[in-house]
This record gives structure tokens, sequence and C-alpha cells, in this order.
């Protein structure tokens, strides 16, 4: 069965600051904050957390359908989907906006400044979630505010289990707009970070959070792992150490992938964090959010080495 994966498909241009921005900014300044970095490297990657998730979950053999609203510039984005395989059905076409645009700056400690330009994935909310049964699951990832209430309440009313995934799209909502979206949902998956602006805006607690979603929250905290988190109590899920430190962009994208794979397929939710968290380690060894390739023999030999069990299925 499709998960389907509703988010933006955006351009990333990537560019790498050779020092650290704590550096270069003065705390007593930052009233009449007027900074330039230097950025010697820089590309342009194919992103935005539905076109990431879907090359995750393309990769693992799973079904996506990427829902998303993309610009008069897509064509070689729409190129690249067919190469990989993986369907437009849910991709809407707006040509007088251009397709989401994101500009990430990283330092040496992998801390990431971020200018994005929405574009059309303003116009997502005109797509609509499928009702006929050709879906199992789904994740409202970033996108426009109007896009994520609505998905979120048509996933509710189609019975489809999904995540919330607020991501960047956190300060668009208030306290209570948060509570209803987590109650439409199954999962919420964030950052630490993301975590604590979500606690200060509704109030609510880790257990209160949890009686308003149906299944648990996950909280990833880089380096050191995530929680998985439920009713039942807390698990810690081990951070897998990567090869190498290539760029972090995407990793929390290709986290959500291992999740959103094994929580389709009926997995232990902790099997299923587990898997993220290895494509997390996997992709951060990599420069670009979909520029890993995986090999099934190995994923499942690698999953058993750090995990002491087998993967799943």
């Amino acid at each position: 069965m499709s998960i389907l994966i509703c988010g933006s498909l955006a351009y990333d241009t990537i560019m790498v600051f050779p020092e650290r921005f704590k550096d270069h900014i003065l705390p007593d300044k930052t009233h009449m904050l007027n900074v330039a970095f230097l950025v010697p490297e820089m590309r342009r990657n194919f992103g935005g957390c539905a076109g990431n998730i879907a090359y995750s979950l393309k990769k693992l053999g799973g079904q996506p359908l990427p829902m998303a609203a993309v610009g008069a510039d897509f064509d070689r984005y729409a190129e690249r989907l067919d190469e990989l395989g993986i369907s437009q059905r849910y991709v809407l076409r707006d040509d007088h906006h251009f397709t989401a645009q994101a500009y990430i700056t990283t330092d040496l400690d992998d801390n990431q400044i971020t200018a994005f330009h929405p574009g059309s994935m303003n116009e997502n909310h005109r797509n609509k979630v499928p009702t006929d049964g050709s879906v199992r699951y789904g994740i409202v990832s970033p996108d426009g505010k109007q896009a994520m209430i609505d998905h979120s309440a048509q996933f509710k009313a189609a019975g489809i289990a999904h995540v919330f995934d607020p991501g960047q799209g956190l300060p668009m909502f208030s306290g209570d707009e948060l509570k209803e979206l987590m109650a439409d949902a199954d999962w919420l998956t964030v950052n630490s970070y993301e975590w604590e602006m979500i606690a200060k805006k509704t109030g609510w607690s880790r257990d209160q959070a949890l009686g308003g979603l149906k299944s648990g929250l996950i909280i990833t905290h880089g380096g050191e792992g995530s929680e998985l988190i439920t009713v039942d109590g807390a698990q810690r899920i081990p951070a897998v150490k990567p090869e190498r430190i290539s760029d972090p962009t995407g990793c929390g994208d290709a986290y959500r992938a291992g999740l959103l794979f094994g929580l389709e397929k009926g997995w232990d939710p902790v099997d299923a964090a587990r898997l993220g968290s290895l494509l997390g380690s996997i992709k951060i060894a990599h420069p670009a959010p979909q520029g890993f390739e995986l090999d099934g023999d190995a994923l499942r030999e690698r999953f058993k080495t750090e995990f002491g069990s087998a993967m799943p299925g």
C-alpha cells in the first residue's frame, strides 16, 4: 500500500561556511545584526520534506506518493521523480509561482541558517487526501498552513493513520491550532527544540500531549539519539554512528522515512524508530538529501549489528 507524504517539493541551495557562526555574531549586537558569511562551497539539490521522505521510502522499497504544489520551474525535478519511479499523481502544477526554494548555510558545528521562499507550496491546500483506499498511511510535514490543517483533518476523516511533523512550519500555528492538529494525528515527530516550542505554545507536558495523540510522541536529539514515548513509557532509541559527517540537511526526513516504512508495515514502533535512526546516519554521510543508495542485505545486517536484533520483514 502507498504512503501519502503531504509537504513540499523544493530546490535547496546549500552553502557551507567553513567557520562557526558563533564566532561572527556578537551577542550584544543581535538587535542590529548585519553579518555576511563567505561561503566558498555551494551546490543545488533536489529537496523539500515530501521529496526527501519519498526518496528514502523508494530506496527502502516503499510506495511513496508525494502530495505537493510546484511551480513553473519544476520540469527538471519532475524528470528526476520519473527517473526514480516516484508517482506524481498528487503533484499540483501552478505556473504562476516558483517552486519552493530553500537557501541553507551550514557551519562547522552543523548549525544551519535557512531562508525559505514558499512559492507554489502555499497552493497545496487545493490537493485533497484520497478516500479510495489507495493510501494506507500518511504524514503531514511542513507545507502551506492551510494545507497542513486541511490534510490533517482529511486524514482523520478518511480513517488513515498519519504522522504530524510540523518542523519549520511550527511558528505559523497557535497553541490551540497545534492541539487540534495533534488530536487528529496518530504520532507527533519533532526535534528537541521543536518540542520545547510546542510545549511553550500549548502549555502541555509530555503526558498531556500523549493524551491528545492516538499513538505517541517521538523526539529526536541529533547525535544523542531519539525518544519514543507512549502511554506505556519512554524508550530511548540510540543514534547510529555515521561513517562520516558530510551534511545534516535531510537527516530528519530520512529518519521519518524509516519510521513511516515500519509503521505502515505494522512493525513495533521501536523497530520503526530504529530504522529511522539508521537511515539518518546513512544520510548524514552524504552531501545531498537525496544522494545516498541503500542495499537491502547490508541494511539488514547493519540493523542487527547496531540494535542487536533482526530487522522485521
